[in-house]
């Protein structure tokens, strides 16, 4: 894996997953969340920081009723001490994941199997919503202004899974793939990739990439699998 990823991935989640609101704290760029999770309310810093400006978003963060969570990027190795010596925790290492679309666009999708709707479908927000993905991230998803689709995946003539994804300057990320547990272990989650790359193709964008928690083993593999190259991520620190 790099030492350090490409920062337009970082903008690639930005513009396809977008906060409510971005505010300026000195080097600290605080994210309003709107409870739609980690991605969109942990705060940044472009620059080094003293402890006191540390101190200070904390203060912003609680004001704005969300954690004490910072994203730390690839590289950020002094910012990533310093949180760890004011007592953060470690939360969710990501890894990325990249392809050009071409990949996996070179086998046939089984007729009726995967579907490009936008808006979402009720039973798209129902499988969303079996696994945890609820109104504030559905939100995420309608706010964001580039060109985007979400994907439904059959399986045995029923719903099995879902998934979102959108384009930032030539890049397609896919975000929140959710398969019903008992339609999992069927190869639904490759379809669902494969039809994430064909639109992905069809809009003319260059890379499919993906981000999975490092914890998600299963997920990994499959990316693995599929042939996707490992192309840096993030962690997060977490203060209790």
């Amino acid at each position: 894996m790099p030492a350090v990823t490409d920062p337009k991935y970082y903008e690639v989640v930005e513009a396809t997953w977008p906060c409510l609101r971005k505010d300026r704290l000195g080097p600290v760029t605080l994210r309003v969340g709107g409870g739609g999770g980690s991605r969109v309310s942990a705060a940044t810093a472009e620059g080094d920081l003293s402890d006191a400006q540390v101190s200070e978003a904390e203060t912003a963060m609680a004001a704005l009723k969300q954690p004490r969570l910072f994203m730390i990027r690839d590289g950020e190795r002094d910012l990533d001490a310093q949180l760890d010596r004011l007592g953060y925790e470690v939360m969710d290492p990501v890894v990325l994941w990249t392809c050009p679309p071409a990949l996996l666009t070179d086998v046939e999708i089984p007729r009726v199997t995967t579907f490009c709707i936008w808006p979402p479908l009720a039973i798209q927000r129902e499988i969303w919503e079996t696994g945890g993905i609820g109104p504030e991230r559905l939100a995420i998803m309608e706010r964001s202004d580039v060109a985007k689709t979400s994907l439904l995946g059959r399986w045995d003539d029923k719903p099995a899974g879902t998934a979102y994804v959108a384009i930032h300057n030539g890049v397609a990320m896919l975000h929140a793939l959710e398969i019903l547990p008992h339609q999992r272990r069927k190869g639904m989650g490759v379809w669902i990739m494969r039809q994430a790359a064909r639109w992905a193709a069809a809009e003319g964008a260059r890379e499919l990439v993906v981000l999975c928690t490092r914890a998600n083993t299963g997920a990994n593999a499959l990316y693995a699998r599929l042939g996707m190259t490992p192309a840096g991520g993030y962690h997060y620190r977490i203060k209790r």
